[in-house]
């Protein structure tokens, strides 16, 4: 407990001197560009392979399982656009990139410190935290939503593409089925939850990476620790969230 409570107040003190003003405005945006680039763009290959069989896999499930005359087939559209905007695409997408990102976040911090490039930018003059980890988190908190806004498109077209050519659902009765009772909120929930999702995925891992300490072994370790911790309070604010803006 008393060790929760001591990474608690120092993540806390971090982010307190990692949102100061950068020294140079002009440093800062071309260090945020290249992490819009590093942690936005590099990972639209596997969100894109991932949301079109992941609505590929809601829709034939879902086709299978209304078995009830009493079901009317554009369920099947209806049940694959509310789940992969409601849930799958912002939190399941979400984990695999605290995987991917989260990784990558503490492993590129975590290295600079155990070979003292953190050390020399204080020695400089420069504030490390606010240089290193702010342009990671305002990156991931502006790309993060358009690449959950992808994964809902490719979700529900791998839906109904492969529904189709599974021959569970027409293509009339999935269109329907997407249109029926659409409520714009339901985007606006997800993507409320995508921008603290990565925040907690871009400064918990920049937390494990700062303050790595020893070799190489224990980068590895602070890079296995970004991605756990990511997942798991993922998944907690995941509940709060809910809690808060749906109930």
């Amino acid at each position: 407990m008393l060790k929760l409570l001591f990474h608690t107040g120092r993540y806390f003190m971090l982010m307190k001197q990692a949102f100061s003003v950068p020294e140079k405005w002009s440093i800062f945006r071309k260090r945020l560009f290249e992490e819009l680039d590093n942690l936005g763009w590099g990972s639209v290959g596997i969100v894109a392979l991932v949301s079109i069989f992941m609505g590929a896999v809601i829709t034939i499930q879902s086709a299978y399982s209304f078995t009830s005359p009493w079901i009317p087939l554009y369920a099947v559209g209806l049940a694959t656009r509310d789940t992969t905007i409601l849930e799958l695409a912002p939190t399941i997408i979400s984990i695999i990139l605290a995987g991917k990102v989260g990784s990558n976040i503490a492993s590129e911090i975590g290295t600079m410190k155990v070979t003292d490039q953190i050390d020399a930018l204080e020695i400089m003059g420069v504030n490390p935290a606010t240089h290193l980890i702010l342009p990671k988190i305002v990156a991931s908190v502006i790309i993060n939503p358009f690449i959950i806004l992808m994964s809902m498109f490719l979700s529900i077209f791998g839906g109904w593409l492969f529904g189709i050519l599974a021959g569970v659902v027409t293509s009339y009765e999935y269109v329907y089925g997407i249109q029926f009772a659409f409520t714009p909120y339901y985007v606006q929930y997800a993507l409320e939850k995508t921008v603290v999702f990565a925040f907690v995925i871009s400064s918990v891992s920049s937390y494990q990476g700062y303050f790595t300490e020893g070799g190489a072994l224990e980068v590895g370790i602070s890079s296995t620790r970004a991605v756990v911790w990511s997942i798991v309070l993922v998944l907690l604010t995941n509940f709060i969230l809910t809690q808060l803006l749906l109930v």
